[in-house]
This record gives C-alpha cells, sequence and structure tokens, in this order.
C-alpha cells in the first residue's frame, strides 16, 4: 500500500513538474495581435461622419495613412503585445483585386481578403471570410487579441468563434454622426468597445469636387527624389525635437506614430509639390528615407 501511495506521489509530482514547465513556456510566450477590418463598413460609416455621403465614389480614403494610424492604435492599447497583421475585407467582382484594393495588397504586414461584389454593390462572403480568419487564428493561438472593426450582426458567430478559442475579440467602431452603425447583438458579445471620433478620420477622407487635385497633372517624383525629402523632414524633425524624441520613436520601427506620419506626409507634398495619395510605392520610400536618417543619427 504504501509502495502505492509513493507512486501516486510520485505521479502528481511529475504532472505538477510538467505543468508549472508549461505555465513558465506560456509566461515567456508574447502576446500577439491582428486588426480584422470590414472595409465596408469602414467606408460607410467614415464616409457618412467625414464626408456626409456612403457613397465611395464621392470621396477618397487614405487606406495606407489610416491602417498605419489603427496599427499605431492598437500598439498603444496592447502595449505588451505584438502585431501578426491587419486584415483588410472587402468585395469585388469576381473577386479580382480593384487597383486600389491592389495597392492595399502590397503593403507590409496586410492581408487583404475579397468576397464578391453583387449587381447592387453589395459585399457578398465578407463575415465568413473574417468568421473563418479569426476562428483559425483563435484555435491555433496564433493571436491572444483581435480587434475588430465592424458592425455587422453576422459578426457575433466569428466574435463567439474566436473567444471559444479563448481570443479576447475588441470590437472597434466609427462615431456615428445619430444613433449607432453597430448592431446591438455585435455589441453584447465582444470583449470591449472602442469608437473612433470625427478627429481621427479627418486626416484619411477628402471629399472629392471637380478641383480636386490630380496627382498625374504634375512629373511623378522618383523613388530617389522622394527618399531623399524625406531625409530633409527627418533632419528637421530631429533638429526640433532632439534625441530623446528620437529615442522614444526608434522602438516603433517600421511604423510610426499616426501623428508624426500625417505631418511627414503634408509637409513632402508641399515640398514636392506633388500629392502621394494612393501611392504606395512613393509613400514607402518616404518612410525609409525618414527613418534611415534618424537610425544613422542614433
Amino acid at each position: 500500500m504504501n509502495d502505492d501511495h509513493a507512486a501516486l506521489g510520485a505521479r502528481i509530482d511529475r504532472t505538477n513538474e510538467l505543468l508549472q514547465r508549461m505555465l513558465a513556456e506560456v509566461a515567456k510566450t508574447p502576446s500577439t495581435h491582428a486588426i480584422f477590418v470590414d472595409a465596408g463598413y469602414l467606408y460607410a460609416a467614415a464616409g457618412r461622419l467625414v464626408a456626409g455621403t456612403e457613397d465611395r465614389r464621392a470621396f477618397d480614403l487614405d487606406a495606407e495613412g489610416l491602417i498605419d494610424a489603427l496599427i499605431d492604435r492598437a500598439r498603444t492599447i496592447f502595449a505588451d503585445s505584438r502585431l501578426l497583421r491587419v486584415y483588410w475585407y472587402d468585395g469585388a467582382r469576381r473577386r479580382i483585386h480593384t487597383a486600389e484594393q491592389q495597392s492595399i495588397a502590397e503593403l507590409p504586414d496586410v492581408k487583404v481578403r475579397l468576397g464578391n461584389l453583387n449587381a447592387n454593390n453589395q459585399q457578398k462572403g465578407v463575415d465568413s471570410l473574417i468568421r473563418s480568419d479569426l476562428e483559425s487564428l483563435a484555435r491555433h493561438r496564433a493571436i491572444s487579441d483581435a480587434a475588430l472593426l465592424g458592425g455587422d450582426e453576422d459578426l457575433v458567430s466569428a466574435v463567439e468563434a474566436a473567444q471559444g478559442y479563448g481570443a479576447r475579440v475588441h470590437l472597434w467602431g466609427i462615431e456615428a454622426p445619430e444613433g449607432r452603425n453597430q448592431a446591438e447583438p455585435l455589441l453584447w458579445e465582444v470583449d470591449s468597445q472602442r469608437t473612433f471620433d470625427l478627429e481621427f478620420f479627418k486626416p484619411y477622407v477628402s471629399r472629392r469636387t471637380s478641383a480636386t487635385y490630380d496627382p498625374t497633372a504634375a512629373s511623378r517624383p522618383t523613388r530617389e527624389d522622394v527618399r531623399f525629402v524625406g531625409a530633409q523632414i527627418a533632419a528637421k524633425w530631429l533638429a526640433a525635437r532632439g534625441r530623446e524624441a528620437l529615442v522614444e520613436l526608434l522602438p516603433g520601427h517600421p511604423y510610426l506614430p499616426g501623428s508624426v506620419d500625417q505631418d511627414l506626409l503634408v509637409e513632402a507634398e508641399g515640398l514636392l509639390q506633388y500629392s502621394l495619395r494612393g501611392q504606395a510605392d512613393l509613400r514607402r520610400a518616404l518612410r525609409d528615407g525618414f527613418w534611415e536618417h534618424l537610425q544613422a543619427q542614433y
């Protein structure tokens, strides 16, 4: 009998040791988050808020700048977590990328997923794509937190699926001029809620007019021209703010805080006399030049 007790005690000790090792490994594993953007909701809600219309043809969306701003905000909210990637869900006829969707797909850390677009310009299959990705990533422990920018009640099942595997789902919304633009059942299911206001979206949404600047009207600068301008602006930025600000900025590489990135874009367009909106390759060259100068000074 004593031998049986001893054997049982040994097994319990062994089990406890294995559990402690597993918990120690879990503690060392960094948290990971991903951002899931329902582009249909984004265009409709942001367009209504800033431009007064949900018609995509009536306004321009600086998707690259907005994605960077969302990444920057997520970095603040999930301070001890790393970004897996941004998932961008949109509709397209026969699931063929538009030029705008292609430029978004080429951005670093962004995955574009397309559903169908029917004859009435309604998205089909996007909600199921979001559910599939959320569930799969949560099941494989690829993410611990999911930031979901959307508002459709059909997303409730996606939230429940991810939560069932232990992931926390945080609903991000866009301020509504009147009432709500997110379904109540979705608000009830998520782990937290956050709403972005007019000031957050203003830099990235602009209504089209007959006088809208045409980037093809001026000669397109080369990537090296833009890179050089980025370095110029970095030198000016460093002179104005000093090395302490540089030390705070460096850990975020290759991303810039939204306010810094927007100031960089505006100043560069003024120097170049050329619009960089929708010019993904030139925007990257601008940031590369900015970062290269700052890193050379550190």
